[in-house]
């Protein structure tokens, strides 16, 4: 039965994102505000569609602050790639160069506001990286970053990728680290299994730590739920 409902999961999900993307690309002509509504309405809507066709809910202990942070997620699954808009206040989130240069939806995410990763880009995609680390701290924006770099399975606590501390330095912003344990029930594959996710949002980091601490406070806290499982 699950894996009738995960399939019925992605023919609505898939074609009602690009209802969704079509309709943000067009609230890109009224403004900002409407165009973040329709994002954040999508977000929403996934929320909802996990909830009530797969059994998949979330659940949160402590909450992301407002404001410019620097917010460090733990990455097991696509589910809080979608989540981490309703989780903090607008964030612009650190992504694939890939995503970011999709045909309509890449454009969608570059009005919202992201920052696309090359990674074989080599120095050029750093500092790019930086400029729009910078800029959305101006705007008050938290960037949003997942360290690890890539979806890892549930169990696994690899440490970090050399970008995140590049752009702590870079940004000079505290740090909100949030462990998930998505992988549990959202893996690689079609079938998605019942049950809760949870988020639990760590200690806030100061600024100006070095490297080796940084990287060591971080990878502690995102994977606070992998050792407590």
């Amino acid at each position: 039965m699950q894996a009738v409902r995960s399939l019925i999961y992605a023919a609505i999900f898939y074609p009602a994102t690009l209802l969704f993307v079509l309709a943000g690309l067009a609230a890109t002509l009224l403004g900002t505000a409407p165009t973040r509504a329709v994002v954040h309405g999508w977000a929403n809507f996934h929320h909802w569609l996990a909830q009530a066709l797969l059994g998949i809910r979330s659940q949160f202990e402590g909450r992301i602050p407002d404001g410019a942070f620097l917010i460090a997620v733990k990455h097991g699954s696509m589910y809080e790639t979608v989540e981490s808009l309703r989780i903090a206040e607008t964030p612009v989130v650190v992504l694939k160069h890939e995503l970011a240069s999709l045909p309509l939806f890449g454009r969608l995410t570059r009005h919202y506001g992201v920052i696309p990763v090359d990674r074989g880009a080599g120095a050029s995609a750093l500092r790019e990286m930086m400029k729009l680390g910078r800029e959305a701290a101006r705007q008050g924006r938290p960037v949003l970053i997942f360290p690890e770099g890539t979806r890892v399975p549930a169990g696994s606590t690899p440490p970090l990728g050399a970008g995140f501390a590049g752009l702590y330095r870079a940004l000079g912003l505290p740090v909100v680290p949030v462990a998930v344990d998505s992988a549990r029930l959202w893996g690689r594959g079609l079938v998605k299994r019942r049950g809760t996710i949870n988020f639990k949002v760590g200690e806030t980091i100061p600024a100006g730590l070095k490297r080796d601490e940084i990287e060591r406070r971080v990878h502690a806290a995102i994977n606070a739920l992998e050792s407590a499982a």
